[in-house]
């Protein structure tokens, strides 16, 4: 019984705020330690320059969060976890404290990239009260809310963190999981990379393809045209006529660990709170595991 109260508990935690309570939260003036607002743009290198952008306008007393900077450089994989001393380090630096109420925004055209990565980031070390803005910044320009070039200078916060190893896959574990089938893999990225079809964008010897029996579930398709979320009600057909089972255990994947954060996040609007995303994703399994448990159709060109 109490594992199911625990379940509802973490359900009832909004993953999505809007625009129009954001803009009264900012009015009203609720900025503080006890709410912080995030800017987590990203952009691929030679594109848009998200701190730029940032100090350009962001949402009032928005702070900018830097996954280049909160991250694990040691590993050869992209966007790997930081370690629990570094993100309670980087974010308490943000003023944030376990206390906070965080909001995670970014300004991607699509309307939301990299904002579910960072609001999985709260949850994985143990950090609940943290919501995306649904919408971002681009409906938050669109709908005329306030921005400001003025840079956020929160007081400093303790944060303490906690690994919640259920959120979070390891190769070794993605492997194992290829004979024991306990948990159902679903892949985020496009159709044409996920199939070997496209190749991967700005990658240097990473071919596309997907792991052996994964499910693709382009992140795109939980968007609305405008950028916003799809209700609970189409997120749980697209799982449905995947044969995704949300009462089953499901990894998340992508090619970085980034956009498999999209499948955690619609699968928690769903009501399920408890889809583990892999970090390492493509970048590494297509590195290190056992060629046979790629499928690709990709045809590399003979020199």
């Amino acid at each position: 019984m109490r594992r199911a109260e625990t379940m509802v508990h973490q359900v009832l935690y909004r993953a999505l705020v809007s625009t129009k309570w954001l803009a009264e939260s900012v009015r009203a003036g609720k900025l503080g330690p006890g709410l912080r607002v995030l800017d987590a743009s990203w952009y691929s290198p030679g594109t848009r320059e998200a701190r730029k952008e940032y100090l350009e306008r962001h949402v009032p007393g928005a702070s900018f969060f830097d996954i280049e900077e909160c991250r694990n450089t040691a590993l050869p994989y992209e966007m790997m976890l930081p370690s629990e001393a570094h993100f309670a380090d980087y974010v308490g630096r943000l003023g944030i404290s376990n206390q906070t109420h965080v909001v995670v925004y970014d300004g991607d055209n699509l309307g939301c990239f990299y904002a579910p990565r960072v609001w999985w980031m709260f949850r994985v070390f143990g950090h609940r009260t943290v919501s995306v803005l649904n919408g971002g910044f681009r409906n938050w320009l669109k709908e005329g809310h306030p921005v400001t070039s003025e840079p956020s200078r929160p007081e400093p916060a303790v944060f303490k963190a906690t690994l919640d190893r259920s959120l979070l896959k390891t190769y070794e574990q993605v492997l194992e999981n290829l004979e024991s089938k306990r948990f159902q893999l679903v892949d985020s990225r496009s159709q044409g990379r996920y199939l070997g079809t496209e190749p991967e964008p700005d990658a240097v010897g990473l071919d596309p393809g997907h792991i052996r029996g994964s499910v693709n579930m382009p992140f795109m398709d939980f968007l609305t045209a405008d950028g916003f979320e799809k209700s609970p009600e189409e997120l749980r057909a697209m799982f449905e006529a995947k044969k995704v089972n949300l009462a089953q255990p499901l990894i998340a994947m992508c090619r970085k660990g980034v956009t498999a954060c999209h499948i955690a996040l619609a699968a928690y609007l769903c009501g399920k709170p408890d889809v583990a995303v892999y970090d390492g994703s493509w970048s590494e399994w297509f590195r290190r595991a056992p060629p046979e448990t790629r499928v690709s159709q990709w045809k590399r060109e003979k020199a």
